[in-house]
């Protein structure tokens, strides 16, 4: 595994809580096998013992995760999360331009489509009116934004919290995001030499004095 200092970027951390920015292509568990052992949580671990998880971001996306700091900080900010109470936003760049139905460029639009396991493609996800309900509210910040001509800029934040669930809903709109292996076609992937989502910004009310803390990791790309 690498050295953890060297590899661990902490936005913020106190008695409680660690804010950490996760690369894209980092794991933030262990997964099955030896070759899959190294993860953003391994890392925290090694640098804070008794760092725990909150919630994860998938592999490929970059940007903000939680960790707590002892199980009852753990099992808090857990029900934050499930109450809705921890806010979300990401940043992506999307294939093509997408147009608001709104006369306001810059309006918030909602994606509300439930989201099930395809099965026979697992651990890929689908749109299926039998799914789990689903919704992503959006935004356009910029059409043709520096380096990404003929794409869009958007800002995103999840309501619900499923499995893929930005990637997912932004492939049902038609604009897969750029370098996305699961859910655009090659030529889309090819684009980017990663996916270009990040999770930009968390906000919490911290579990210890209740005050609202903000957190914020701009995007690479």
């Amino acid at each position: 595994m690498p050295d953890a200092a060297e590899v661990v970027h902490c936005v913020a951390i106190d008695e409680d809580l660690l804010v950490l920015d996760k690369p894209a292509g980092l794991l933030c568990v262990p997964g099955r096998g030896e070759d899959k052992q190294d993860c953003l949580s391994a890392r925290a671990q090694a640098l804070w013992p008794g760092a725990l998880v909150v919630h994860r971001l998938d592999m490929a996306t970059s940007g903000l995760v939680l960790m707590a700091r002892s199980p009852a900080v753990q099992r808090q900010l857990g029900l934050a999360f499930e109450q809705r109470a921890v806010h979300k936003r990401y940043v992506a760049i999307v294939h093509g331009l997408l147009r608001p139905a709104s006369e306001d460029p810059a309006a918030w639009q909602t994606i509300d489509a439930p989201i099930a396991a395809d099965w026979p493609r697992r651990p890929l996800r689908i749109i299926d009116p039998a799914g789990k309900p689903s919704q992503t509210r959006w935004r356009v910040l910029a059409h043709d934004p520096p380096g990404w001509p003929g794409c869009t800029r958007v800002e995103l934040e999840p309501v619900t919290g499923r499995t893929h669930q930005l990637r997912v809903h932004l492939a049902h709109l038609g604009h897969p995001i750029l370098g996305d292996a699961l859910y655009a076609g090659e030529p889309i992937v090819a684009r980017a030499p990663r996916l270009l989502l990040h999770a930009e910004q968390l906000g919490l009310a911290h579990p210890r004095h209740g005050d609202w803390r903000g957190f914020e990791s701009p995007a690479a790309f």
